[in-house]
């Protein structure tokens, strides 16, 4: 096994962990909201406020998951294509520190700065 696909099917190992720790967290926000909303009954207006407000961040929780969730999967179908570890706006490698940190990284570090603008650096 070269480095490369060693390092790879470490990824691979690391994506999938991430893939299932997201489903439990999807699932359990899923199961948290519903026992929010059954818990809503008569209230005053603070109450409801802040039950408001409450339900607004879980929805945001879930649709940062699921997003994530999604990256993931793109991730290991690059890995089942054998495009892995490429930036898919300029083709170069994308370099391993990035992919160990952000295993499901779509663009090298030069063209997320410039999809990000001057004012901001990652």
């Amino acid at each position: 096994m070269t480095d490369e696909s060693a390092f790879i099917a470490e990824m691979e190992k690391k994506l999938l962990e991430m893939h299932g720790e997201l489903l439990e967290a999807i699932a359990s926000g899923d199961e948290d909201f519903r026992g929010l909303v059954n818990s809503m009954g008569i209230k005053d207006s603070i109450d409801v406020a802040s039950d408001d407000i409450m339900i607004r961040k879980m929805e945001a929780l879930n649709k940062h998951e699921a997003n994530k969730l999604r990256a993931v999967e793109a991730a290991l179908a690059r890995i089942g294509t054998g495009k892995y570890g490429r930036c898919l706006k300029c083709g170069k490698k994308i370099p391993e520190e990035r992919l160990k940190a952000i295993p499901y990284a779509v663009l090298c570090i030069d063209c997320k700065n410039m999809e990000e603008g001057p004012g901001r650096k990652s």
